[in-house]
């Protein structure tokens, strides 16, 4: 089971990161702007009003929707996604139904996403390391 103060710990273990104080959304800065690679979930909770951040919901960013759809049938129970998402590479999670680790392999991948070329391949080579 993961919860936000997880997000946060994995987030800030990859280089060039940025967390809200709020935690609401976690992103890497790329080209002089953040690039978002997971965020609350804004939940819609009653159909004529605005949406409203879910802190046990978040949304992370994927490669592509081929990998989008493979995550949404790898573990249901923890990751689906909703209309709002529709043709957008991005998943969400409920942090109370993940392993650490999947979640963690989310976040990094996410970050992969988002993160510049460069900064990608100086990582993976620390890693190696």
């Amino acid at each position: 089971m993961a919860d936000l103060e997880d997000v946060q710990t994995i987030v800030l273990a990859l280089p060039e990161t940025i967390v809200e104080p709020d935690l609401s959304a976690f992103s890497v800065t790329h080209r002089g702007k953040r690039k978002n690679i997971a965020w609350l979930w804004l939940e819609r909770l009653h159909p004529k009003k605005g949406r409203v951040p879910n802190r046990e919901v978040l949304a992370v960013r994927v490669q592509d929707l081929e990998e989008k759809e493979m995550l949404l049938d790898s573990n249901p129970t923890a990751i689906f996604t909703e209309p709002h998402y529709a043709g957008y590479p991005a998943v969400l999670i409920r942090l109370a139904a993940i392993e650490l680790d999947e979640l963690r392999a989310l976040i990094v991948n996410a970050w992969r996403c988002q993160a510049p070329r460069a900064l990608v391949k100086t990582f993976d080579q620390q890693q190696r390391a």
